[in-house]
């Protein structure tokens, strides 16, 4: 009997998927465990894996968002109406089908088939010329700079997959000369205007993470009442014991947020009450310090998160943010890499910014917003000498976190980075 396949909940705040493609097409023979097509939610872009075996009978939605348990394709034996196994779940349900009947009967079985692309020796082609590769897969390669033409892929019928890309990567792949290179992922891509013309737009349609970012944030921003405290905190220290601490360990680095990220996982030890999060009828204090890290990515922004934060050494949270800053701006962040934060911190001192406001993260109760390390005058001992300050701006949740609260947090913080030998201790 056909079976009904329906979008799966992917993540916790997933509403619905947008299919990126198909790397199975009608009339496909297919077996449980086989990847049917690439989804993107709010969070990442994920392989769809088939749990029956038999023939790919019918796709309903080709590309574009589908809610979650909303029909998308129908597995059954070869030759099986599947327009009558809709009209069965249809009414066994008792509600209407995701489309009109007169719309699914009429709706083509295929694809049309695209424009053949300029195809290399060493890559797999298909019938028509075009390249067999999955959308996925092309999206990362152009993302690295790498002519998909020369991969030789893993895939069925040699289709070029997300491993086979991940392999050209490692092994130094470039775009060949002559191609330009990405945008970086951490950069919008830059908007040129043609001189002389007027009233010109673009309108870029929203991708799933930034729906959510837009309703998490904004729900965030209108039901909490957010209050902040600036601090400026002497670096000099820190700088001091940066260096030396890169001295000992080469060839891993510590960075400044490394030293930000340790210090405030030993205030939060200290300050339960901002290591809590508001939950409408209770306040949760959490014996976990788990911070999470705001990483930009090309869609807005992604918070990986750094477990036990406070037992960890400088090299552990140098490691674990690395690794899953990469996977964040891969979109191979998995959705349990992205749960359980109890605090956030979010830096923008790499991009020349001195000092900023973020919004709460939910569920914690504040963010720290990051600014840069600045070289300015300052007294010391009544002269005036070159300093090294920067300022960091705590955003709490009024309902949970009082200004003294906070305020003894960054000071405890604040202490911590102008005595960083206690961060080893």
């Amino acid at each position: 009997m056909a079976e009904i396949i329906r979008m799966p909940l992917m993540s916790d705040t997933m509403e619905e998927g947008n299919i990126v493609g198909w790397l199975k097409e009608v009339g496909d023979t297919v077996e449980s465990g086989d990847t049917l097509a690439e989804v993107e939610t709010d969070k990442a872009t994920m392989e769809l894996d088939t749990y029956v075996n038999g023939v790919l009978l019918h796709i309903a939605v080709k590309e574009g968002p589908v809610p979650v348990d909303g029909v998308i394709a129908v597995i059954g034996e070869k030759g099986e109406d599947w327009k009558a196994a809709l009209e069965a779940e249809e009414a066994s349900k008792g509600g209407s089908s995701d489309k009109p009947a007169e719309e699914v009967a009429a709706e083509p079985e295929a694809a049309a088939p695209q424009q053949a692309e300029p195809v290399a020796a060493s890559a797999e082609t298909s019938s028509n010329g075009r390249i067999k590769a999955s959308p996925l897969a092309k999206s990362m390669a152009r993302e690295a700079g790498i002519d998909i033409s020369t991969i030789k892929g893993s895939g069925d019928s040699g289709r070029i997959v997300k491993r086979d890309v991940e392999a050209a990567i490692q092994q130094g792949g470039a775009a060949p000369a002559g191609k330009p290179q990405p945008v970086p992922q951490n950069l919008p891509a830059p908007v040129f205007i043609q001189p002389g013309t007027e009233g010109g737009y673009e309108d870029v349609p929203l991708s799933q993470m930034r729906k959510v970012i837009a309703r998490r944030l904004g729900e965030s921003k209108f039901s909490a009442p957010h209050f902040y405290l600036t601090i400026e905190i002497d670096m000099a220290e820190a700088m001091k014991a940066r260096k030396q601490i890169n001295e000992m360990i080469a060839p891993a680095k510590i960075s400044f947020n490394d030293l930000i990220v340790k210090a405030a996982a030993g205030a939060l030890r200290m300050h339960p009450a901002v290591n809590s999060s508001w939950l409408e009828d209770k306040i949760r204090i959490n014996h976990d310090v788990n911070i999470g890290v705001a990483v930009a990515v090309p869609d807005g922004l992604l918070v990986p998160v750094i477990r036990h934060t406070d037992r960890k050494t400088l090299t552990q949270i140098n490691s674990e943010v690395k690794t899953l800053a990469g996977k964040a701006k891969e979109r191979k962040l998995q959705p349990e890499e992205m749960q359980g934060n109890t605090f956030t911190i979010s830096n923008l001192g790499m991009f020349g910014i001195e000092e900023f406001t973020a919004i709460i993260n939910p569920p914690d109760a504040c963010i720290m917003a990051v600014g840069g390390i600045i070289q300015k005058p300052v007294v010391k001992d009544g002269n005036i000498v070159v300093g090294h300050r920067m300022k960091v701006t705590l955003s709490c949740d009024h309902r949970v976190v009082d200004g003294a609260v906070g305020s003894e947090f960054l000071l405890t913080f604040k202490a911590l980075l102008e005595n960083p030998v206690r961060l080893l201790a």
